[in-house]
């Protein structure tokens, strides 16, 4: 009787174990990190890192697998429609996976150093002062006004721009101003009385407003279809306030690479370009946000590398290793770098920081020291694909940078 207690215990001990390693082998992580719903282009490849005791088999023609026998396993979108994918673990069937496999989508790649120019949609409180007159006060600051707010209108007429603000100031004189202005998109109101100024006699808030601004970035990509370009893959902020710019009117311009500053450790570098000496207008701007700018182009932008364009890749489809990047650093024009993929974050909705890059290319690195300013929005290439572009450069280490999925920007050149 005891052996055979013994033989259960020993049993039983190895049965929990056998579910412990179960539940916690990077296969079965693997598997329950599979998302319910996997998207991928035709002819596009996912890389699902389950194998044995899994395995996948598809319901139907619409994908395909490749390999079930390795801890690798390439799922191919075959033809457009939807699909399943069935998991299971020593035949037995765990989880079921859509597949949504999309049309093949060809996008011209950008890589060419634009110039953006935007006037904002209202005016931006960027600082605070005092007013030198019988009392040294901001009225801006005491009707609750503060740096970032977005100055929308003035006993309801609207504020297009700083000098139109200093001329409605100047014909209201002391009357009380009903001031609509916006935080954090929020739209709010408050009542402003302005000073006059001791020194010149003008009418004023005690505020330091901006209405445009102008910078340096590359395209991402031209559609063809639609006529519509995404570049930058980040927005443009405030330099004083971090405030994204709304967009009330806006260009792109051809810009000429002047200069660079390399990038060091702690300290970012920089494309230096010139583009309003001789403006040339590439496109509008009618979108700025976190995934960068966005708007029509007046004439196809074709990239000479590529100039039949190239398919775009999806996210399930970008993995670790070798990729490229487009963009350009001097008059000889648009240029292949290559880059390592470092990281992929899969996301089942849009957002920034998809994944990093590490500059391996020897010229490159030469030449900027890896990534800097005014390379945002260079795409990313990898396997005959668009797959995302550049946005961010770590500040710590400028040969590591951070890209978006080129999916999440065309969502946003779309929606336009």
């Amino acid at each position: 009787m005891q052996t055979k207690r013994k033989l259960r215990q020993s049993i039983g001990i190895l049965l929990s174990l056998a579910a412990v390693l179960a539940n916690y082998s990077p296969q079965t992580q693997a598997v329950r990190a599979l998302p319910e719903t996997l998207r991928v282009r035709a002819g596009e490849t996912y890389a699902v890192s389950v194998g044995w005791p899994y395995s996948l088999e598809p319901s139907d023609v619409g994908a395909q697998v490749l390999s079930s026998s390795d801890e690798s396993v390439g799922v191919i979108g075959a033809q457009a429609g939807q699909t399943h994918l069935t998991v299971s673990l020593l035949g037995v069937p765990v989880k079921q996976v859509t597949v949504q496999v999309d049309s093949e989508k060809i996008l011209y790649p950008g890589g060419q150093s634009i110039g953006a120019a935007l006037n904002t949609q209202g005016v931006l409180v960027v600082g605070l002062s005092e007013v030198d007159g019988e009392r040294s006060a901001s009225p801006g600051r005491e009707a609750g006004l503060r740096a970032g707010d977005l100055l929308l209108s003035i006993n309801g007429q609207s504020v297009l721009s700083a000098a139109q603000l200093t001329e409605m100031l100047a014909a209201q004189g002391a009357s009380p101003l009903q001031v609509r202005y916006a935080r954090r998109g929020e739209e709010r109101e408050t009542t402003v009385q302005a000073a006059q100024d001791a020194l010149d006699g003008q009418w004023r808030l005690g505020l330091w407003v901006r209405d445009s601004t102008a910078g340096v970035g590359t395209l991402s990509f031209y559609d063809p279809q639609t006529q519509r370009y995404g570049a930058l893959g980040h927005a443009i902020t405030d330099l004083d306030t971090g405030v994204t710019l709304p967009v009330r009117e806006g260009s792109i311009l051809r810009s000429s690479v002047v200069g660079i500053r390399r990038g060091e450790r702690g300290t970012p570098g920089e494309l230096q370009g010139s583009f309003l000496r001789n403006p040339v207008t590439l496109g509008d701007i009618r979108l700025n946000n976190t995934f960068g700018i966005y708007g029509s182009a007046a004439s196809p932008i074709v990239n000479p590398l590529y100039p039949q364009g190239l398919p775009v890749g999806s996210q399930a489809s970008v993995h670790t290793g070798p990729a490229s990047i487009l963009t350009t650093l001097d008059d000889g024009g648009v240029r292949e770098y290559g880059v390592e993929i470092t990281r992929v974050t899969r996301q089942e909705e849009a957002s920034p920081k998809s994944l990093t890059i590490r500059v391996t290319d020897p010229e490159l690195l030469e030449r900027t020291g890896g990534i800097v300013q005014g390379m945002s929005g260079s795409p990313i290439l990898q396997d005959g694909r668009i797959v995302g572009a550049v946005t961010h450069v770590f500040v710590s280490d400028p040969t590591q940078g951070y890209g978006v999925f080129i999916e999440w920007m065309m969502q946003q050149a779309n929606s336009l």
